[in-house]
């Protein structure tokens, strides 16, 4: 399964502005993708298409977070999910 990581550069990290714009981003791919911060198992990777479970997770700016997909498209669509992470979000 493809993954790659990404440094969160949002100044308020996965807040309620980041989090809609890469939630849109992440349900418009055309693979299921997860999010989890990096170093936790990944069997607790959420969806990233869930504004909710962005949230919850709590990355802040700086934080190091896993992004994972399976299929066809996964390693571009991936690819794109990660520069979105590491723009910031807030000033966009």
């Amino acid at each position: 399964m493809p993954e790659r990581t990404a440094i969160i550069a949002s100044r308020s990290g996965m807040h309620a502005r980041p989090a809609a714009i890469f939630a849109e981003a992440a349900g418009e791919s055309p693979v299921e993708v997860t999010i989890a911060m990096a170093g936790a198992p990944a069997d607790d990777a959420l969806d990233g298409a869930s504004i909710l479970s962005l949230m919850t997770l709590g990355a802040a700016k700086g934080d190091v977070v896993v992004l994972r997909a399976e299929g066809d498209g996964a390693d571009a669509a991936l690819d794109s999910l990660v520069t979105l992470l590491e723009t910031d979000l807030d000033a966009v």
